[in-house]
C-alpha cells in the first residue's frame, strides 16, 4: 500500500474508535446513575485495576502496555467526568509532584484542587469538599514521608488506591549556578538530592518550602533563590533550568496513597494490599514483643511487605507500626490475624486494603 491508501484506513479506524469509545462512555454514563440511585462511589479503583489487567492481557502490540494504560487512564477519566464530576485534592501549588501523580492517576477530565497542606487534604477529603486526596507516603530513596504518614493516626477516611511516579528533579533558578546562595523545595526533594547539591552548589544554603512548586515561586523572585523541582514545574511558572536529572539515585520513585471517605472492594484473590496501624502499648517493654505482633500474619500465611515505625508522640520510645500484609482485609484469615491481635495489641487500626500494583 502506498501513504494514501494507509492513511484512508487510519481515517476509517479513527471513525470506529471514535463511535467505540462514545458507546463504551454511555454504557459509563449509565453505571454511573445506577451507582448515584444505590449511593455507591463513583470511582472504584478495584474495576480500574480489572480493567487495566483485561487489555493489557488482550493486548497483542505492537503498542506498549505502560502507553496503553496512559491510554485507557484518559478513556476512565472521561467516563468518571460524564458519571459525575469528581474533585481531587493535592499537594499544590499546580505542578507539583502529587500534581502529576494526582494526574497520573485521574487523567485529565477530573477537577483538581491545591492545598497547602497535608491536613488541609485530609480536611477537604473529610467533609466532602473533595472526593479524594493523593498523598506522598514513601520514596525509594529518602524513605518515609512521615508527616503524612503521622496523619493517618487520627482520620477515619481509608486508603483507596495507590500510585507509583519516579521523579526526576531540576535545578531552577533566575540566576546562574555561581550567583545561587540559597536553594528551595520540600524537605523530602532536597534530601533526594543532597550529595549532588553538596558537589554543585556547596556554599548554597539548603532551605524548606512546603512544596517543589512553591519553591520554584520563591525562585523566581528572590535573588540568588533556586529551587529542586521538576521540569513540568519550570514551564508552568517559566523559570530557567540550570541543570537536570540532579536526584542522587537513578529510578528515584513516590509511592502515593488515594484516600477517600468509602473503602475499596477486593481487586480479586492475590490483587490486594492492606494498610494498618499497630500500637504495641505496654507490651513493647516485653521481649519478643514484635515478634508476637507479626506472628498472626505469619501463623496464616499472610505477607508482610512494609514494617514502618513512627513515634507516637505520646510518651518517649512508644510506637506506631505502619505495616502492609497482601491481601484485603475482608479475608476470613487477615480477620483472624486482627482479631487475634487485638487481644494483646491497644491499637489495631485498619487503614485500608486497595489493588497492588507495581512501581
Amino acid at each position: 500500500m502506498n501513504i494514501d491508501d494507509c492513511r484512508k484506513q487510519i481515517d476509517t479506524l479513527d471513525r470506529q474508535i471514535v463511535e467505540a469509545l462514545n458507546q463504551r462512555l454511555s454504557l459509563a454514563s449509565q453505571i454511573g446513575r445506577i451507582k448515584r440511585e444505590l449511593g455507591g462511589p463513583i470511582y472504584v479503583a478495584e474495576r480500574e485495576e480489572q480493567v487495566f489487567r483485561k487489555v493489557a492481557e488482550q493486548n497483542g502490540g505492537p503498542i506498549k502496555e505502560p502507553a496503553l494504560r496512559a491510554i485507557y487512564r484518559e478513556i476512565m477519566s472521561a467516563a468518571i467526568a460524564l458519571e459525575q464530576p469528581l474533585k481531587i485534592a493535592y499537594l499544590g501549588p499546580e505542578a507539583t509532584n502529587s500534581h502529576q501523580a494526582a494526574l497520573q492517576k485521574f487523567g485529565a477530565s477530573v477537577e483538581y484542587q491545591p492545598m497547602a497542606t497535608f491536613p488541609d487534604i485530609f480536611a477537604a477529603v473529610d467533609k466532602g469538599e473533595a472526593d479524594y486526596g493523593v498523598i506522598p507516603v514513601e520514596n525509594s530513596t529518602d524513605g518515609a514521608v512521615r508527616d503524612a504518614l503521622d496523619l493517618f493516626v487520627e482520620t477515619d477516611l481509608k486508603i483507596v488506591a495507590q500510585s507509583y511516579l519516579e521523579i526526576a528533579y531540576c535545578l531552577i533558578s533566575a540566576e546562574p549556578l555561581e550567583k545561587v546562595t540559597k536553594v528551595y523545595s520540600k524537605d523530602q526533594a532536597l534530601a533526594q538530592c543532597r550529595n549532588w547539591l553538596q558537589r554543585h552548589a556547596p556554599n548554597a544554603q539548603p532551605c524548606d518550602a512546603p512544596s517543589t512548586a512553591r519553591a520554584v515561586q520563591i525562585a523566581k523572585c528572590e535573588p540568588g533563590a533556586a529551587a529542586v523541582a521538576n521540569e513540568l514545574a519550570a514551564a508552568h511558572y517559566q523559570v530557567p533550568i540550570l541543570a537536570r536529572d540532579i536526584e542522587d539515585v537513578r529510578g528515584n520513585t513516590t509511592r502515593f496513597f488515594v484516600i477517600g471517605r468509602q473503602p475499596s472492594g477486593t481487586a480479586g484473590p492475590g490483587r490486594d494490599v492492606s494498610t494498618f496501624i499497630i500500637s504495641l502499648g505496654d507490651e513493647a517493654s516485653r521481649s519478643g514483643s514484635l515478634l508476637r505482633m507479626l506472628t498472626p500474619f505469619s501463623e496464616r500465611g499472610l505477607n508482610l511487605t512494609k514494617v514502618e515505625s513512627r513515634p507516637t508522640k505520646r510518651r518517649a520510645w512508644d510506637y506506631y507500626f505502619f505495616i502492609d500484609v497482601a491481601g484485603h482485609y475482608d479475608d476470613p484469615k487477615m480477620r483472624e490475624a486482627v482479631v487475634e491481635l487485638k487481644k494483646f495489641c491497644p491499637l489495631v487500626k485498619w487503614l485500608g486494603s486497595y489493588p497492588l500494583v507495581t512501581p
